[in-house]
């Protein structure tokens, strides 16, 4: 999972494979030339058998070794979601209203237009034509069910991440998987109470989490709510709602007021500003780099299991970037790549006055993958 992490890989069958033709990752899985590395089935059925929680262990553990080296305080947090796009086969998708499979539903079609035995080609020729259906379809990896409507609305997975916001830095303390049809402001409490355990697990010594930032999505009068009684301040921003009606709700003006006044002042505008940096481009990393934004596997536990391990690596990189100045094996590689061009043109300028009158020219340098 680390390797699919770092090396950008989003499908198990592309890491077997990748790792059965890379002696670098053969050597970094201990395998001797003539062993096989481990088949895509046998990634999947090891990653069921192993339970949940020891993958919440690797996740805390490697929070801890962040937090030894001093790259975790806990006090204020960013929140923030992504959507993975699940990857979810035709065949499984059903009408909720008739029970109808696609196939099923495109023969009525094609015997309702006067097609009575269609075929194979009839078939994909009525759904390209029919607007009922997208080319793509991402169906919910929980229930495995679509409606085949006008106005269907291609459900996915959310993914919300905690990070903290200070100097610079960049970890992701909790990862939680929720349904995307659930609002920002209502799956954020659970992310935010495992988010709260992991700062006490690894800052036993700490004070705690006592500041939130969050988008216009987290923006509540129960969130709001909640997060004073607990004795959290809110950075959240508020969105345009016009003029409310307060007579009701007395407790939730005092807090979408006092919310409002700390976001206008320069700190709150700062951890704004400082949220769009340290949150968007982790998660850039996270399911753009380092290929999970499309999601093949099915249930809420698998996934989740992959995206412990998977922030497990982006949390790594952050510690080798500490330790080593580089934090992915493709950055290594281009600041390899730049140390050698320099000495190369450094080497070359020293030796013109001799090479003037050498009978062949000199090589032109080539990328390092040019040679294999």
């Amino acid at each position: 999972m680390l390797i699919g992490y770092f090396e950008g890989l989003d499908a198990e069958r592309a890491i077997a494979w990748r790792a059965a033709d890379s002696f670098a990752l053969r050597e970094f899985l201990g395998l001797v030339l003539p062993e096989a590395p481990p088949d895509h089935s046998t990634i999947s059925r090891t990653r069921r058998l192993i339970d949940l929680e020891t993958h919440e262990g690797v996740f805390t553990w490697r929070l801890q070794r962040l937090a030894d080296a001093g790259l975790v305080k806990g006090k204020t947090v960013g929140i923030d979601a992504t959507t993975l796009e699940a990857n979810a086969a035709l065949r499984s998708i059903v009408r909720r209203d008739t029970g109808d499979s696609y196939g099923e539903f495109l023969t009525k079609l094609a015997q309702a237009s006067g097609i009575e035995t269609p075929t194979r080609a009839d078939l994909a020729r009525i759904y390209a034509e029919e607007e009922r259906f997208e080319r793509r379809v991402d169906a919910p990896a929980r229930s495995r069910r679509q409606d085949h409507e006008d106005e269907r609305r291609a459900d996915a997975l959310g993914a919300q991440g905690r990070a903290r916001r200070r100097s610079g830095d960049r970890r992701d303390r909790r990862v939680t998987v929720q349904d995307a049809d659930d609002g920002d402001g209502e799956t954020s409490i659970e992310t935010l109470i495992e988010a709260a355990e992991q700062v006490e697990t690894v800052r036993p010594d700490g004070e705690g989490i006592e500041e939130v930032v969050g988008d216009k999505g987290y923006h509540s009068n129960r969130s709001l709510v909640d997060l004073e009684a607990v004795g959290v301040r809110s950075y959240i921003s508020e969105p345009d709602r016009g003029r409310r009606n307060w007579k009701t709700n007395p407790t939730a003006r005092d807090a979408v007021y006092r919310n409002r006044r700390r976001i206008r002042r320069a700190r709150g505008l700062r951890l704004l500003r400082l949220r769009g940096e340290r949150l968007e481009r982790p998660f850039a990393h996270l399911f753009e780099t380092g290929g999970m934004r499309r999601v093949y596997l099915r249930g809420h536990e698998n996934i989740r299991k992959r995206l412990l391990i998977h922030t497990s690596g982006f949390n790594l990189g952050l510690h080798m970037r500490r330790l080593i100045g580089i934090g992915t094996p493709r950055g290594f590689q281009g600041r390899a790549l730049a140390a050698l061009t320099a000495l190369i043109t450094l080497l070359r300028a020293m030796g013109q006055p001799l090479t003037r009158h050498w009978p062949f020219e000199p090589l032109p340098l080539v990328h390092p993958t040019a040679l294999r």
